[in-house]
């Protein structure tokens, strides 16, 4: 156990939250997974799904080790491999045509042999955001020519967005605002940041447009965004709507410190209570103290990521680091936002927490990428150290007294 803690490098606060949001998923977890047994009905056991949960958190805790060990320069070379792949992976994925109710629902693919189902977008967020720092780095110095960002940074990342966003909006949502935030930071010109949301924004209509008049052209999820925006804003009955006030009476039953652990009544009503609405069965056993420790666990975790950013030895890390951790963050604030109805549903996992393999796979690996960042820092300083030991006369005096 000694030499394992010796091995684990970078900011020893990212690891503490992560491990606690991990310890803290379990009884949720547990709690929440009735309903997928007694009223769903999988024909598996509540300790099943615990045990599976406690695997993929293991695995997951084993992606962040093999990564964090990894130097981080190497990110960059590993994303321009990874992005056909990405775009291999979405393709077959948009292509199963899978709908619920006449909407795409072709989001995950089954792995061969193992059984388990993954969700490439996760995947496609990572290795996409590593390639747009990257490409960022190369050209941060540089004056930028609108025209020559087009091939190889622009084009990629729509290309990723529009395989996305037939099927899943909110993470298409997400990915841009990252991007557009990365780019931003990297000094890219705010006045070809104009265009590219005003491209963004002109492709979305276009893609809703053409899909109203040819409704059998794609699958898509129109009808669904449409009507979960109405129904937060007029209050309209919907299936979204339900999800909500459901949400929403577990918070309101849960007060200050809960109903305890385990005796919450909304899981058996709530639809996906073991993952998109997890945050309010917590509210529910373990109150408003629970609630909030929870929103403390995450700023933390932003305030470091933030933290490792500013101390990265290169323009790359800083860049990288922002890339792949605000998702993390900015899926957990989402998450919390729908459960208390200020966002409409989104069905965004709350990282690290909520029941689902590849939302903790992605999760892990994103902070295993700023762990090799902050633990590349963490060298860079004991050599410095050591350096200026071996270059002080009064220390190699007293060494030799």
């Amino acid at each position: 156990m000694q030499s394992l803690f010796k091995n684990i490098k970078g900011d020893r606060a990212i690891w503490a939250v992560a491990a606690l949001l991990a310890v803290l998923s379990f009884l949720p977890v547990y709690s929440a997974s009735s309903n997928l047994v007694y009223v769903v009905g999988t024909g598996t056991s509540v300790e099943y799904l615990l045990v599976k949960h406690a695997v993929l958190l293991l695995m997951g805790f084993g992606i962040i080790f093999a990564i964090h060990r990894i130097p981080y320069r190497y990110f960059k070379g590993l994303s321009i491999l990874f992005m056909p792949v990405v775009f291999l992976v979405l393709i077959f994925t948009l292509s199963q045509g899978t709908t619920i109710g006449g909407a795409n629902a072709s989001r995950w693919i089954k792995i061969p042999l193992v059984g388990i189902t993954f969700q490439p977008s996760a995947l496609a967020i990572v290795v996409l955001l590593t390639y747009v720092a990257g490409y960022l780095s190369k050209i941060k110095d540089r004056v930028v020519n609108f025209k020559e960002t087009i091939v190889p940074l622009w084009l990629p990342v729509f290309a990723v967005m529009a395989l996305i966003l037939p099927a899943n909006f909110s993470t298409t949502g997400i990915l841009f605002v990252i991007v557009l935030l990365l780019c931003f930071i990297g000094g890219y010109p705010i006045k070809h940041l104009g265009m590219i949301v005003a491209a963004g924004i002109f492709g979305l209509f276009l893609f809703i447009l053409v899909n109203k008049a040819f409704p059998n052209l794609l699958p898509n999820r129109i009808d669904t965004w449409v009507s979960r925006v109405e129904s937060f804003t007029n209050g309209e009955d919907s299936e979204a709507d339900y999800q909500i006030e459901k949400a929403k009476i577990a918070i309101a039953t849960g007060g200050v410190l809960g109903v305890g652990a385990g005796k919450s009544v909304m899981k058996n009503f709530l639809p996906q209570s073991s993952s998109d609405f997890i945050y309010a069965i917590i509210v529910e056993e373990y109150g408003l103290a629970g609630g909030l420790l929870l929103l403390f666990l995450y700023m933390l975790l932003l305030f470091r990521i933030v933290i490792v950013a500013n101390k990265a030895d290169s323009i790359f890390g800083k860049l990288l680091v922002i890339g792949v951790g605000l998702p993390i963050v900015f899926q957990a604030f989402i998450n919390m936002a729908v459960a208390v109805e200020i966002f409409p549903v989104t069905g965004q996992n709350l990282p690290l927490i909520s029941a689902g393999g590849t939302s903790i796979w992605m999760s892990c690996l994103a902070l295993g990428i700023i762990l090799s960042v902050s633990a590349r820092r963490e060298e860079e300083e004991v050599k410095k150290e050591i350096t200026a030991e071996q270059q002080n006369p009064l220390e190699i005096l007293s060494g030799q007294l």
